[in-house]
């Protein structure tokens, strides 16, 4: 699911599941049932999976699953030790930013051989996005759709905007509808919106639009809409492609110069507070994914809508991301976990997932309910799938990926807050990131 702390991401663990680590043997449960533990980050997923492993135990009765959930802040670090310590949970959730080093050291069960029979059933970018060396190392669990804008209704009719028909143009300003839009929609207290005399920046009280340093949601987007691309076919980072630089000055500007998206200040290092801006009633578009759709369905106390990802000068261009449950290889649970794993990958165990909308099934034929269980709630999905468009760029890949953006973060932080030139942040981060994938 979400890549960016995908993202999604929640900030505490569930009450009910402290993370503790695998037992060291193979131990039987007290009432001789094998049990497997299973670490994820999700809080609304997990309570879809307290249901979808009780039914699973009914049916297994040799084997139970433990759920733990860790907060997304401190979930690959805290795994990258465990598994390095042997300690690591049977079952664990990865994201592509992580999986690939697993996977290249031996780490990880071999799904595609061991399932193979469920993979027809699997989101085929989500077991694209998860083969590495010709093996699927993992069973996709979770998808998060194309990337969409949520807005407020009141707010987008106050300003005449229409969210469904907006355009972003860097190079021809006379394309460009998304930029006098943002304008009109963000607004200081005084009432003056971002388009008219004496605005004044200090003191906004309605956000336009959630220009941020986000990979998910925002500049991998911005970037694949304008031709450009994160990274190249060998995995090497791309950061000074001319048309991604020209999209990331493009973001750049709607932060520090027409100041319709928050400052940089508030979101380098809060990844949720656009989120909570627009939960609050204080931001008008707020472009993110599904793994948004349950916070803004449960927090929203106004009137909302979903349109499509913002149109760019190729078109609508998306990042799809997906998260997948990997088995632990050192763990002598195999079967018990191989049961599990097979379960996580049925329509029946993916169902409960998606009956409670809280994440969209990696397993296709689960994912009606998630669709059914939203347009009972009146709302719109239709702009997750494919009438949102087609065209991808793909998501991060390789297995020092984390390690990369862990070296060009700081350096992207200094880009969005304005105090490093675009192009010269860009050649700075790309060259950082290359050097951590080396």
């Amino acid at each position: 699911m979400r890549l960016r702390p995908l993202v999604t991401v929640l900030a505490a663990a569930l009450a009910l599941a402290a993370c503790s680590p695998a037992a060291p043997d193979d131990a039987p449960a007290a009432d001789g049932a094998t049990t497997v533990t299973v670490r994820i980050w999700d809080e609304q997923v997990a309570t879809a999976y307290e249901q979808s492993f009780d039914e699973f135990t009914r049916q297994n009765p040799d084997v139970q699953v433990q759920l733990n959930v860790v907060p997304w802040s401190d979930y690959f670090t805290g795994l990258s030790l465990d598994v390095a310590s042997g300690t690591a949970e049977d079952v664990y959730w990865l994201n592509s930013s992580n999986f690939g080093a697993l996977a290249d050291g031996g780490k990880l069960i071999d799904v595609g051989r061991e399932l193979a029979d469920q993979q027809e059933d699997w989101v085929p970018a989500a077991v694209e996005q998860y083969s590495r060396g010709g093996t699927l190392w993992g069973v996709p669990a979770l998808t998060d759709g194309r990337i969409v804008v949520y807005y407020n209704k009141a707010m987008v009719d106050a300003a005449g905007v229409d969210p469904a028909n907006l355009t972003w143009n860097p190079s021809d300003p006379a394309a460009d509808t998304f930029l006098p839009a943002a304008r009109k929609l963000t607004v200081d207290s005084a009432g003056r919106t971002a388009d008219q005399p004496g605005f004044d920046p200090g003191a906004i009280t309605q956000y336009g639009f959630n220009a941020a340093r986000d990979l998910q949601a925002i500049y991998f987007n911005f970037a694949g809409s304008n031709g450009g691309s994160i990274q190249g076919p060998d995995e090497s980072l791309t950061f000074t492609d001319p048309k991604t630089v020209e999209a990331f000055d493009y973001l750049v500007k709607l932060i520090n110069t027409e100041h319709v998206a928050p400052s940089a200040a508030d979101t380098n290092d809060n990844p949720d507070f656009s989120r909570d801006q627009f939960l609050q009633g204080k931001m008008a578009l707020f472009q993110s994914g599904t793994y948004n759709l349950k916070n803004v369905g449960d927090g929203a106390a106004f009137e909302w809508g979903i349109a499509p990802l913002l149109n760019g000068p190729t078109g609508r261009v998306s990042v799809v991301n997906s998260v997948i449950a990997a088995g632990n290889a050192d763990s002598p649970r195999r079967d018990a976990i191989l049961k599990v794993l097979r379960w996580i990958g049925s329509p029946e165990g993916a169902s409960y997932v998606g009956s409670e909308g809280a994440a969209l099934p990696a397993v296709t034929s689960a994912q009606q309910d998630y669709y059914d269980y939203w347009e009972g709630q009146g709302v719109d999905t239709r702009f997750f799938g494919e009438e949102g468009g087609t065209a991808t760029i793909p998501a991060p890949a390789g297995p020092k990926f984390e390690a990369a953006s862990t070296a060009f973060n700081p350096i992207l932080n200094e880009v969005f807050a304005g105090r490093t030139p675009v192009a010269e942040g860009l050649q700075q981060a790309q060259e950082a990131g290359n050097a951590a994938m080396r």
